[in-house]
């Protein structure tokens, strides 16, 4: 449901390919537009009969903002109890900060991401992905179906309340607890771990590797495969609490021995030794992958005059009832008159 005029505001993000924001293809396949204003009395009325017949209501205004239109969860409640109605907001229904808007950019910023994001000589970084509004919409769809279930037995909808800041904030135990158990934020490391050495990127010859050495087996492997079994026997890398002490100094270590490889001779010895490990690719290279071809991970699916583009594919797959896309993402209002029709064809709505 979008509002008449002007739509989802991400339809207005670019890049734009053939007049369709490319953000907006990319998030939107299968799903039909109802175009509705809900200060018009009119519109309103539409939105409760959907309402009524409803499994569940996502909705994302700032709190408060929908009850003044009459939608709040309480009178959604009246209207269907069987209803789950989620709201995804900046800060949560309650809390002194509720009423605040919340966008990814800030929410990084706020929750201390950002401060642990980027090099230790550098400023702070946002991560270069909404991370915050895809945390929030995974925790939002756990709690629909969390809530789904329970109404199984119970008969009744209730009401999923997910912030954008606790999402952020949930993800956060690594830095978190080193300031509990330290008394000291971790703060910036670049490519680095606080607490897993090696654990990190590489430069080889020819660009970058990444390697992560997690557990004493793949530390004994790491070396074997590099015939770098002398290091395995320092004192001062044989724990990783000890290569964590001498962090710099395997560093200097491995840094020469990897610049006399290529990335693809590396990834070859370390592979065949089983040590987790991968090219530091760019997203046209990531793209390329056979891998996501074989996983039904790149959907040719566009509107009429959009050529040449495709979205990522759903990444849960079922045995039974497998994700199946069938539409492209709609023209503002493209399905209103032919979901009204289909839906209550006595209904008098206008």
């Amino acid at each position: 449901v979008e509002e008449s005029g002007t739509g989802d505001d991400s339809r207005g993000w670019a890049p734009f390919v053939n007049g369709w924001s490319s953000y907006f293809l990319g998030v939107n396949r299968s799903k039909k537009s109802v175009a509705l204003n809900l200060k018009d009395p009119t519109d309103a009325k539409t939105l409760r009969l959907l309402v009524a017949d409803a499994d569940v209501l996502v909705e994302n205004f700032r709190p408060g903002s929908l009850a003044q239109l009459g939608f709040g969860y309480e009178e959604m409640e009246r209207l269907n109890p069987r209803l789950v109605y989620c709201s995804i907001s900046g800060y949560g229904q309650n809390g002194p900060r509720r009423k605040l808007s919340g966008y990814d950019v800030v929410i990084q910023g706020e929750s201390g991401l950002m401060d642990v994001t980027g090099s230790p000589d550098g400023p702070p970084m946002r991560v270069g992905i909404a991370i915050t509004d895809y945390l929030a919409g995974l925790y939002a769809m756990q709690g629909i179906l969390l809530a789904l279930r329970d109404r199984d037995r119970s008969g009744q909808g209730q009401r999923v309340d997910i912030a954008l800041f606790d999402s952020l904030m949930s993800v956060m135990t690594l830095p978190v607890g080193i300031l509990f158990a330290t008394g000291a934020a971790s703060g910036r490391m670049g490519n680095d771990h606080p607490s897993i050495a090696p654990y990190e990127a590489f430069a080889a010859r020819d660009g970058l590797i990444v390697v992560a050495v997690g557990n004493p087996r793949l530390w004994t492997q790491f070396c074997e495969a590099l015939h770098i079994e002398h290091l395995a026997d320092d004192p001062r890398f044989k724990a990783n609490s000890d290569r964590l002490e001498h962090r710099l100094a395997l560093k200097r270590e491995l840094e020469t021995l990897f610049k006399q490889f290529t990335v693809s001779d590396l990834i070859d010895r370390l592979q065949a030794n089983s040590v987790p490990c991968g090219r530091v690719r760019s997203i046209a290279d990531a793209v390329d992958d056979p891998q996501l071809q074989a996983r039904d991970m790149l959907i040719d699916l566009a509107p009429a005059g959009v050529n040449n583009f495709k979205s990522l594919g759903n990444p849960i797959k079922l045995s039974r009832t497998p994700c199946v896309i069938r539409l492209p993402p709609p023209q503002l209002g493209e399905h209103t008159d032919e979901i009204l029709e289909t839906l209550f064809p006595s209904a008098t709505i206008k």
